[in-house]
Protein backbone atom coordinates (compact mmCIF):
# COMPACT_ATOMS: atom_id res chain seq x y z
CA UNK A 1 0.00 0.00 0.00
CA UNK A 2 1.42 3.09 -1.00
CA UNK A 3 2.37 5.58 1.84
CA UNK A 4 0.65 8.79 2.44
CA UNK A 5 1.56 11.93 1.63
CA UNK A 6 1.69 12.62 5.05
CA UNK A 7 4.08 9.74 5.60
CA UNK A 8 6.76 10.23 3.29
CA UNK A 9 10.51 11.72 4.66
CA UNK A 10 10.37 15.10 4.07
CA UNK A 11 13.53 16.52 2.19
CA UNK A 12 16.72 16.82 4.27
CA UNK A 13 19.01 19.79 4.16
CA UNK A 14 22.33 19.77 5.33
CA UNK A 15 23.23 22.64 7.87
CA UNK A 16 25.05 25.46 6.83
CA UNK A 17 28.99 25.75 7.75
CA UNK A 18 29.69 28.01 10.74
CA UNK A 19 30.91 31.62 9.63
CA UNK A 20 34.86 31.59 9.24
CA UNK A 21 34.84 34.40 11.65
CA UNK A 22 32.05 35.46 14.39
CA UNK A 23 31.89 38.28 16.99
CA UNK A 24 28.79 37.48 18.96
CA UNK A 25 28.03 40.40 21.49
CA UNK A 26 31.79 40.77 22.30
CA UNK A 27 32.84 43.26 24.90
CA UNK A 28 36.35 43.44 26.63
CA UNK A 29 36.95 45.12 29.30
CA UNK A 30 41.01 47.16 30.42
CA UNK A 31 40.15 47.98 34.13
CA UNK A 32 37.79 50.34 33.76
CA UNK A 33 38.50 50.93 30.12
CA UNK A 34 36.06 49.57 27.58
CA UNK A 35 38.01 48.20 24.77
CA UNK A 36 35.12 46.30 22.52
CA UNK A 37 31.28 46.98 23.71
CA UNK A 38 28.61 44.52 22.40
CA UNK A 39 30.41 43.79 18.85
CA UNK A 40 28.50 41.31 16.70
CA UNK A 41 30.43 40.76 13.40
CA UNK A 42 30.23 38.25 10.64
CA UNK A 43 33.15 38.10 8.07
CA UNK A 44 32.40 38.49 4.76
CA UNK A 45 34.31 36.66 1.87
CA UNK A 46 36.75 38.60 0.07
CA UNK A 47 38.54 41.64 1.75
CA UNK A 48 37.00 43.69 5.08
CA UNK A 49 39.13 46.89 5.62
CA UNK A 50 39.12 48.25 9.27
CA UNK A 51 38.96 51.61 10.33
CA UNK A 52 39.07 54.03 13.61
CA UNK A 53 40.47 56.63 15.07
CA UNK A 54 43.52 55.76 17.69
CA UNK A 55 41.66 53.95 20.57
CA UNK A 56 38.33 53.02 19.03
CA UNK A 57 38.81 49.10 19.84
CA UNK A 58 40.73 47.66 16.53
CA UNK A 59 43.33 46.25 18.14
CA UNK A 60 41.02 44.81 20.71
CA UNK A 61 39.14 43.24 17.95
CA UNK A 62 42.32 41.77 16.07
CA UNK A 63 43.57 40.29 19.38
CA UNK A 64 40.40 38.58 19.95
CA UNK A 65 40.04 37.25 16.57
CA UNK A 66 44.00 35.97 16.85
CA UNK A 67 43.21 34.69 20.39
CA UNK A 68 45.49 36.53 21.83
CA UNK A 69 42.43 38.04 24.29
CA UNK A 70 39.87 36.29 25.14
CA UNK A 71 36.21 38.16 25.49
CA UNK A 72 35.00 39.17 29.17
CA UNK A 73 30.98 38.79 27.43
CA UNK A 74 30.35 36.96 24.03
CA UNK A 75 31.94 34.41 22.03
CA UNK A 76 35.05 34.96 19.19
CA UNK A 77 34.41 31.81 17.03
CA UNK A 78 36.10 30.81 13.60
CA UNK A 79 34.65 28.46 11.96
CA UNK A 80 32.70 27.57 15.09
CA UNK A 81 35.56 27.52 17.42
CA UNK A 82 36.99 29.32 20.12
CA UNK A 83 39.76 31.85 19.08
CA UNK A 84 42.15 31.05 20.82
CA UNK A 85 41.71 27.91 20.61
CA UNK A 86 44.22 25.10 18.54
CA UNK A 87 41.26 24.28 16.33
CA UNK A 88 40.78 27.81 15.20
CA UNK A 89 44.43 28.66 14.43
CA UNK A 90 44.82 26.10 11.88
CA UNK A 91 42.74 28.43 9.63
CA UNK A 92 44.26 31.90 10.80
CA UNK A 93 47.32 33.34 9.50
CA UNK A 94 48.06 36.61 11.45
CA UNK A 95 50.41 39.26 10.13
CA UNK A 96 51.24 42.23 12.95
CA UNK A 97 51.99 45.79 13.00
CA UNK A 98 54.27 45.28 15.86
CA UNK A 99 58.00 43.47 15.59
CA UNK A 100 59.10 40.10 17.12
CA UNK A 101 61.64 39.19 15.42
CA UNK A 102 65.20 36.87 15.97
CA UNK A 103 67.05 39.73 14.87
CA UNK A 104 70.00 36.84 14.18
CA UNK A 105 68.27 35.09 11.75
CA UNK A 106 68.18 35.70 8.16
CA UNK A 107 64.54 36.40 7.05
CA UNK A 108 64.87 32.59 5.15
CA UNK A 109 65.70 30.99 8.58
CA UNK A 110 62.90 32.60 10.40
CA UNK A 111 60.34 32.25 7.72
CA UNK A 112 60.98 28.12 8.02
CA UNK A 113 61.27 28.07 11.71
CA UNK A 114 57.86 29.22 11.78
CA UNK A 115 56.65 26.94 9.39
CA UNK A 116 57.86 24.11 11.71
CA UNK A 117 56.62 25.28 14.24
CA UNK A 118 53.17 25.01 12.53
CA UNK A 119 53.86 21.38 12.31
CA UNK A 120 54.88 20.88 8.78
CA UNK A 121 57.70 18.05 8.07
CA UNK A 122 61.15 19.64 7.11
CA UNK A 123 60.32 19.28 3.45
CA UNK A 124 56.99 20.78 3.42
CA UNK A 125 58.13 23.50 6.07
CA UNK A 126 61.13 24.15 3.00
CA UNK A 127 58.95 24.16 -0.15
CA UNK A 128 56.52 26.43 1.95
CA UNK A 129 59.05 28.85 3.08
CA UNK A 130 60.11 29.08 -0.65
CA UNK A 131 56.47 29.72 -2.04
CA UNK A 132 55.84 32.20 0.76
CA UNK A 133 58.81 34.20 0.19
CA UNK A 134 58.18 34.14 -3.92
CA UNK A 135 54.69 35.53 -2.78
CA UNK A 136 55.76 38.33 -0.97
CA UNK A 137 58.87 39.34 -3.12
CA UNK A 138 61.46 38.07 -0.76
CA UNK A 139 62.98 35.03 -2.60
CA UNK A 140 66.15 36.80 -3.39
CA UNK A 141 66.73 39.23 -0.51
CA UNK A 142 65.99 36.68 2.39
CA UNK A 143 69.60 35.59 2.94
CA UNK A 144 70.20 39.00 4.75
CA UNK A 145 70.03 39.20 8.90
CA UNK A 146 66.72 40.51 10.24
CA UNK A 147 68.39 43.24 11.72
CA UNK A 148 69.75 45.18 8.46
CA UNK A 149 65.87 45.25 6.96
CA UNK A 150 64.00 48.24 6.28
CA UNK A 151 60.91 48.32 7.92
CA UNK A 152 59.04 47.52 4.63
CA UNK A 153 61.25 44.62 4.41
CA UNK A 154 60.05 43.06 7.65
CA UNK A 155 56.74 43.76 6.56
CA UNK A 156 56.81 41.74 3.89
CA UNK A 157 58.62 38.50 6.22
CA UNK A 158 55.48 39.08 8.73
CA UNK A 159 53.20 38.45 5.90
CA UNK A 160 55.12 35.33 4.26
CA UNK A 161 54.78 34.18 7.46
CA UNK A 162 51.07 34.46 7.88
CA UNK A 163 50.74 32.34 4.47
CA UNK A 164 52.72 29.40 5.18
CA UNK A 165 49.88 27.01 6.53
CA UNK A 166 47.33 28.54 3.56
CA UNK A 167 44.88 29.42 6.15
CA UNK A 168 41.50 30.69 5.27
CA UNK A 169 41.50 33.43 7.35
CA UNK A 170 44.31 36.38 6.83
CA UNK A 171 44.11 39.25 10.25
CA UNK A 172 46.82 41.80 8.79
CA UNK A 173 47.37 44.82 10.83
CA UNK A 174 48.67 48.28 9.21
CA UNK A 175 50.26 45.72 6.40
CA UNK A 176 51.66 48.78 3.94
CA UNK A 177 53.46 50.79 6.89
CA UNK A 178 57.02 51.55 6.15
CA UNK A 179 56.44 49.97 2.14
CA UNK A 180 57.47 52.09 -0.65
CA UNK A 181 54.87 53.06 -3.32
CA UNK A 182 56.31 49.84 -5.82
CA UNK A 183 55.79 47.49 -2.97
CA UNK A 184 52.45 48.75 -1.98
CA UNK A 185 50.99 48.25 -5.53
CA UNK A 186 52.59 44.67 -5.01
CA UNK A 187 51.03 43.84 -1.98
CA UNK A 188 47.58 45.04 -2.78
CA UNK A 189 47.73 42.85 -6.08
CA UNK A 190 48.70 39.94 -3.27
CA UNK A 191 46.30 40.39 -1.35
CA UNK A 192 43.46 40.49 -4.50
CA UNK A 193 44.73 37.61 -5.80
CA UNK A 194 44.51 36.14 -2.22
CA UNK A 195 40.60 37.46 -1.96
CA UNK A 196 40.28 35.92 -5.56
CA UNK A 197 41.53 32.61 -4.49
CA UNK A 198 38.88 32.15 -1.59
CA UNK A 199 40.54 34.18 1.18
CA UNK A 200 38.87 36.55 3.45
CA UNK A 201 41.23 38.85 4.52
CA UNK A 202 40.58 41.70 7.29
CA UNK A 203 42.94 44.52 6.89
CA UNK A 204 43.34 47.23 9.72
CA UNK A 205 44.71 50.58 8.09
CA UNK A 206 44.89 54.61 8.84
CA UNK A 207 46.10 54.74 4.86
CA UNK A 208 42.16 54.84 3.98
CA UNK A 209 43.16 55.95 0.19
CA UNK A 210 44.96 52.39 -0.01
CA UNK A 211 42.55 50.49 1.60
CA UNK A 212 39.63 52.10 -1.20
CA UNK A 213 42.09 50.25 -3.68
CA UNK A 214 41.68 47.11 -2.04
CA UNK A 215 38.15 46.95 -0.72
CA UNK A 216 34.55 48.79 -0.72
CA UNK A 217 34.04 46.78 2.30
CA UNK A 218 34.24 48.40 5.38
CA UNK A 219 34.20 48.15 9.07
CA UNK A 220 34.02 51.36 11.23
CA UNK A 221 34.79 51.63 15.02
CA UNK A 222 34.24 54.16 16.91
CA UNK A 223 34.95 53.53 21.31
CA UNK A 224 34.60 50.30 21.13
CA UNK A 225 31.37 50.15 18.92
CA UNK A 226 30.52 49.34 15.48
CA UNK A 227 29.17 52.37 14.24
CA UNK A 228 29.05 51.55 10.43
CA UNK A 229 29.17 48.44 8.37
CA UNK A 230 29.19 47.88 5.11
CA UNK A 231 30.16 49.26 1.50
CA UNK A 232 31.42 52.72 1.37
CA UNK A 233 28.71 53.74 -1.16
CA UNK A 234 25.76 52.30 0.69
CA UNK A 235 27.78 53.84 4.10
CA UNK A 236 27.41 57.39 2.55
CA UNK A 237 23.36 56.77 1.05
CA UNK A 238 22.70 56.27 4.67
CA UNK A 239 24.02 59.77 5.19
CA UNK A 240 21.80 61.28 3.29
CA UNK A 241 20.69 64.82 5.52
CA UNK A 242 25.37 65.26 5.13
CA UNK A 243 25.64 67.64 2.05
CA UNK A 244 27.92 66.19 -0.97
CA UNK A 245 30.23 68.20 -2.96
CA UNK A 246 30.35 68.04 -6.52
CA UNK A 247 32.52 69.58 -9.03
CA UNK A 248 30.96 69.91 -12.69
CA UNK A 249 32.95 70.67 -16.23
CA UNK A 250 30.51 72.62 -18.18
CA UNK A 251 30.74 74.91 -21.00
CA UNK A 252 28.20 77.39 -19.47
CA UNK A 253 29.13 77.15 -15.82
CA UNK A 254 27.47 80.14 -14.89
CA UNK A 255 24.43 79.45 -16.41
CA UNK A 256 24.59 76.13 -14.60
CA UNK A 257 25.29 77.66 -11.19
CA UNK A 258 22.58 80.01 -11.63
CA UNK A 259 20.07 77.04 -12.18
CA UNK A 260 21.95 74.68 -9.21
CA UNK A 261 20.75 77.11 -7.00
CA UNK A 262 16.92 77.02 -7.79
CA UNK A 263 17.09 73.26 -6.33
CA UNK A 264 15.67 73.01 -2.67
CA UNK A 265 18.53 70.70 -1.67
CA UNK A 266 21.68 72.72 -3.31
CA UNK A 267 23.05 74.48 -0.17
CA UNK A 268 25.98 76.20 -1.93
CA UNK A 269 27.52 76.96 -5.52
CA UNK A 270 31.29 78.19 -5.91
CA UNK A 271 32.96 78.78 -9.94
CA UNK A 272 36.32 77.10 -10.37
CA UNK A 273 36.97 78.48 -13.54
CA UNK A 274 34.84 75.99 -15.99
CA UNK A 275 33.68 74.04 -13.20
CA UNK A 276 31.04 74.62 -10.55
CA UNK A 277 31.00 72.83 -7.01
CA UNK A 278 27.57 72.90 -5.65
CA UNK A 279 27.21 71.59 -2.09
CA UNK A 280 24.41 69.40 -2.23
CA UNK A 281 21.94 67.28 0.82
CA UNK A 282 20.14 64.06 -0.65
CA UNK A 283 22.34 62.84 -2.68
CA UNK A 284 19.92 60.47 -4.88
CA UNK A 285 17.30 63.28 -5.03
CA UNK A 286 19.62 65.73 -6.08
CA UNK A 287 21.60 63.92 -9.04
CA UNK A 288 17.61 63.17 -10.46
CA UNK A 289 17.09 66.67 -10.08
CA UNK A 290 20.20 67.84 -11.47
CA UNK A 291 19.52 65.53 -15.12
CA UNK A 292 16.17 66.94 -15.13
CA UNK A 293 17.92 70.32 -15.18
CA UNK A 294 20.49 69.42 -17.97
CA UNK A 295 17.79 68.20 -20.36
CA UNK A 296 15.55 71.24 -19.54
CA UNK A 297 18.51 73.80 -19.83
CA UNK A 298 19.92 71.93 -22.67
CA UNK A 299 23.63 72.06 -20.69
CA UNK A 300 26.54 70.34 -21.98
CA UNK A 301 28.19 68.25 -19.01
CA UNK A 302 31.94 67.18 -19.88
CA UNK A 303 32.78 65.89 -16.39
CA UNK A 304 30.75 64.89 -12.78
CA UNK A 305 32.74 64.00 -9.66
CA UNK A 306 31.93 64.12 -6.14
CA UNK A 307 34.63 65.46 -3.93
CA UNK A 308 33.76 63.79 -0.54
CA UNK A 309 33.11 59.84 -1.19
CA UNK A 310 36.43 58.34 -0.21
CA UNK A 311 36.52 56.24 2.47
CA UNK A 312 38.19 59.23 4.38
CA UNK A 313 35.41 61.38 4.12
CA UNK A 314 33.05 58.59 4.96
CA UNK A 315 34.80 57.96 8.38
CA UNK A 316 34.42 61.65 9.00
CA UNK A 317 31.13 61.54 8.45
CA UNK A 318 30.19 58.48 10.67
CA UNK A 319 32.38 59.88 13.63
CA UNK A 320 31.06 62.95 13.54
CA UNK A 321 29.99 63.50 17.10
CA UNK A 322 31.70 60.04 18.69
CA UNK A 323 34.78 61.73 19.12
Amino acid sequence: MPSSPSSLPGPTHAAAPPPLLHFDRVSKWYGGVIGLNELSLVLPPGITGLVGPNGAGKSTLMKLATGQLRPDLGQVRIYGHDAWSAAAKRHLGYCPDVDRFFEEMSGRQFVRAMALLCGLSRAEARDRTEWALEQTGMADRSERRLRGYSKGMRQRIKLAQALLHDPDLIILDEPMNGVDPVGRIELQELFLQLAAGGKSLLVSSHQLEELEKLTEHIVVLARGLKVAEGTIAAIRDLMNDQPLAIRIDCDQPRHLAAALLRLSDVLGVELEGERVVARARQPQRFFRELADLVLHEGLNLQHLETLDCSAQAILDYVLKGRR
